[in-house]
């Protein structure tokens, strides 16, 4: 009888997952024919290939032969590659912007990002060298060493030597959780460097495909418009390039807190606190999602004792858990808490970050004019101002929007921390912005996100058109670029006017 039970459940079983099967292919193959994502994926396949140009990977890469058989070790093949990134970047936003009005109702998301994820698996990490810098913080565990207690160059060799200059000669900043991650894909790499670095994006498609599945999940149980967060947050080029492409630990980290607070609407208040911690254990600012995690389903009505109280014990509880978890990997691990010694690492390079950019533009005045200390002691200053002001900006968030809507806490608050704090690469932006969809926001606002994140595409093709030595096609790429967003925001005009006109 037991027999006769388990076959038919048995079958059952297969034919579900045959049936699944079926639609997944059946979602991939509906998607592909669409042309706009057949040009995304075409711009991801050039971003492959412009990513070997010779003026952005290491001196030891594996790549270095082939291209050097070929002849491409000169001006001619890096103006080439920069071509190719900058013609990869504007097929990628023209395919964002054309899929717009048909995702989600017309076409699924999640098979546009795998599609357009694909053809960068293979690639060296693309407009960033901080994989490379994962991979040998990664080899020094390998080798016994702790990466607080020593930088990369302790051990010269080909794991060193990939990553940039700047790193080498700096300890890990990362949490312990990271690291052991970074040391668990060396071993799975073979010791090799160049694919331990490519195995960094094995966690970062973990984290994005947490994204695409619960991100349009969480807009529709908050009343969200979902075919934004779906189109912004999973087909984003910005995520496909950064998150996949530069194989970032923030993909993780971000697909860890969108879990976290999924499953904070299913009311498990508990295991939600205790993910923060992981997450925060992948990448430190993750723990701001304690916040919401505290607040969900239980909003912080009033300044009255009764309501403040309650709130204030469950965002202490939330805290306290999302802490203790993070403490606990951290000893755990063995590693102890070395990172905070490096936390200003991000900022010894000049990056977008205003308050630094406003602090070194004014010490270069006061250098120039003979008053180099007083320059330093000025940028220190202007870092600094930038941190308090961003620390106020997210306490009034926490007072006012947030004890109502703490979601759309969280995603303001990654947006000011980053705009606010002493770095700010690209990659930086994805926190807020996977998130902002889920705050409901205005046209304009939406508006402002689709400029930025285009501009920031458009630096970044930029950027490696400067280190090419190939100026002219950047500034034509970003001209193209520009123009494609004006053309995308006035039909976006013209949409909504037919809209109201309808009405």
């Amino acid at each position: 009888m037991a027999v006769t039970q388990q076959t038919p459940a048995t079958g059952s079983r297969r034919d579900y997952w045959r049936a699944r099967l079926s639609g997944w292919r059946g979602d991939i193959g509906r998607a592909w024919s669409y042309p706009a994502v057949r040009r995304g994926f075409l711009g991801s396949a050039l971003l492959f290939a412009g990513s070997l140009t010779p003026a952005y990977l290491p001196q030891n890469s594996p790549w270095w032969d082939p291209l050097r058989a070929l002849g491409l070790d000169n001006w001619w093949a890096r103006a080439f590659g920069t071509a190719l990134v900058v013609a990869a970047v504007a097929l990628l936003v023209e395919a964002w912007f054309k899929l717009r009005p048909s995702l989600y109702h017309e076409v699924k998301h999640w098979p546009i990002t795998l599609l357009w994820s694909l053809p960068l698996l293979l690639a060296p990490p693309i407009f960033s060298h901080d994989a490379y810098a994962y991979a040998a913080e990664g080899w020094l565990l390998q080798n016994g060493l702790n990466p607080y207690d020593n930088p990369i160059s302790v051990l010269p060799g080909p794991f060193a030597d990939q990553a940039a200059w700047l790193w080498r000669y700096t300890t890990a900043m990362y949490p312990p959780l990271s690291l052991e991650m970074f040391h668990g894909l060396v071993i799975l790499a073979g010791n090799d460097p160049y694919w331990s670095a490519v195995a960094m994006r094995i966690p970062a498609l973990a984290g994005v495909a947490l994204i695409a599945y619960f991100v349009p999940r969480l807009a529709h149980r908050i009343g969200a418009d979902v075919q934004m967060a779906a189109w912004f947050s999973t087909v984003n080029p910005l995520v496909i390039i950064d998150l996949v492409g530069g194989a970032h630990n923030d993909a993780l980290m971000m697909g860890l807190v969108v879990l976290s607070l999924w499953l904070a609407y299913q009311g498990k208040f508990w295991w939600a606190a205790i993910l923060v911690g992981v997450a925060a254990c992948i990448k430190q600012p993750a723990i701001l999602a304690f916040y919401p995690v505290a607040l969900i389903g239980h909003p912080w009505r009033t300044f009255r004792w009764r309501d403040t109280s309650s709130a204030l014990l469950r965002l202490l509880l939330s805290f306290a858990v999302a802490v203790a978890t993070f403490v606990a990997i951290s000893l755990a691990s063995g590693l102890g808490f070395g990172w905070v010694w490096a936390a200003d690492v991000p900022g010894r390079v000049v990056t977008l970050a205003p308050f630094t950019l406003l602090g070194t533009g004014l010490q270069w005045v006061l250098t120039f004019f003979g008053q180099p200390d007083l320059g330093a002691l000025v940028l220190t200053g202007t870092r600094y101002l930038g941190l308090l002001l961003t620390a106020v900006g997210i306490g009034w968030l926490g007072l006012t929007v947030g004890r109502r809507r703490p979601v759309t806490f969280l995603s303001w608050s990654y947006l000011i921390f980053a705009f606010g704090g002493i770095a700010l690469n690209s990659w930086y932006l994805t926190w807020g912005g996977i998130l902002l969809p889920l705050t409901k926001p205005t046209e304009r606002i939406a508006g402002t996100a689709v400029s930025v994140t285009t501009v920031l595409l458009a630096y970044e093709a930029g950027n490696l058109s400067w280190r090419n030595d190939a100026v002219a096609l950047g500034f034509a790429g970003l001209a193209v670029i520009l123009v494609m967003l004006y053309q995308h925001h006035q039909e976006r005009e013209n949409h909504l006017a037919a809209q109201k006109g309808s009405r």
